[in-house]
């Protein structure tokens, strides 16, 4: 792959805003449009930016493979404990039991799809990132 100063350039000025805005759709995405899976795939544009600019190696420094590996495993972890809490709880699998008395209202609160937002968000950001460096490697 080619690389230019220009697009090294622009990949540096511009990957802390996509990840910052990646940031932001999935920590806003229960009021607002966005979500986990938007602001996920945000993030991984983010460092497949980098990668694709810097390269690989230069993208694996400040997003070390094993590490992006393990908290794609631990938003899995995560997701799937709350859907369990749900189930143990009598709410339901991914029911909301973060209401006092655990009443089943139609509407989760808005702490329970943040979690949900933040587990998604890790998952595709990592699972993204993964796949594309993965991809990306010369050797």
């Amino acid at each position: 792959m080619a690389k230019t100063d220009i697009l090294d350039v622009v990949a540096r000025k511009l990957a802390p805003f996509m990840l910052l805005f990646g940031l932001y759709l999935v920590s806003y995405g229960d009021t607002s449009p966005g979500g986990g899976f938007q602001g996920g795939v945000v993030i991984a544009s983010g460092v497949i930016l980098l990668a694709m600019a810097r390269g690989v190696s230069a993208a694996e420094r400040l997003f070390p493979m094993h590490r992006l590996s393990a908290a794609e495993t631990a938003a899995y972890g995560v997701f799937l404990a709350a859907g369990v809490v749900g189930l143990v709880l009598g709410v339901g699998f991914l029911g909301d039991f973060t209401r006092p008395g655990w009443t089943n209202s139609p509407l989760p609160a808005a702490r329970f799809i943040f979690l949900l937002n933040l587990a998604i968000g890790i998952k595709v950001a990592c699972g993204v990132s993964l796949i594309c460096m993965y991809l990306f490697r010369e050797d």
